[in-house]
């Protein structure tokens, strides 16, 4: 069974990710920020990464280069609904520092379970594509 890790601040999407992934028969840990994911990696590491990219304490964008230091093998996957108002495409930055698939806020919880599934299986790449 694969382990899933969920790094998001809103409680309620982290409730949903979670209650949906542990139906696809999954393996999950959340939290609500980086520093409380980089703790759970260290004691279990996730074979899958879920962060949101703007949350208090340590952002994703932090979260994201520090996970692919420290844990290389572990797909990542970011998620945000925030648009810059200069134009800065954060999902872009993600996957160019390390994320494997992004996908923009808000999304299907079924979009999310076939980019999981992917990465599980290995057909997800290094690299993936944003999801609009």
């Amino acid at each position: 069974m694969a382990r899933i890790l969920i790094l998001e601040d809103s409680a309620d999407l982290r409730s949903m990710l979670q209650a949906r992934l542990e139906i696809e028969g999954f393996e999950v840990a959340a939290a609500s920020s980086g520093a409380d994911a980089l703790r759970l990696m260290a004691r279990a590491p996730a074979e899958v990464i879920l962060t949101d990219l703007f949350m208090p304490d340590k952002d994703g964008l932090e979260t994201i280069v520090e996970m692919r230091a420290r844990y290389p093998n572990t797909a990542i996957v970011a998620m945000s609904g925030w648009q810059s108002s200069q134009g800065v495409d954060y999902l872009k930055v993600a996957r160019d520092i390390g994320a494997a698939h992004a996908v923009r806020k808000p999304f299907r919880l079924a979009e999310v379970v076939r980019i999981v599934r992917q990465l599980v299986s290995g057909a997800g790449g290094s690299r993936g594509t944003a999801s609009a």
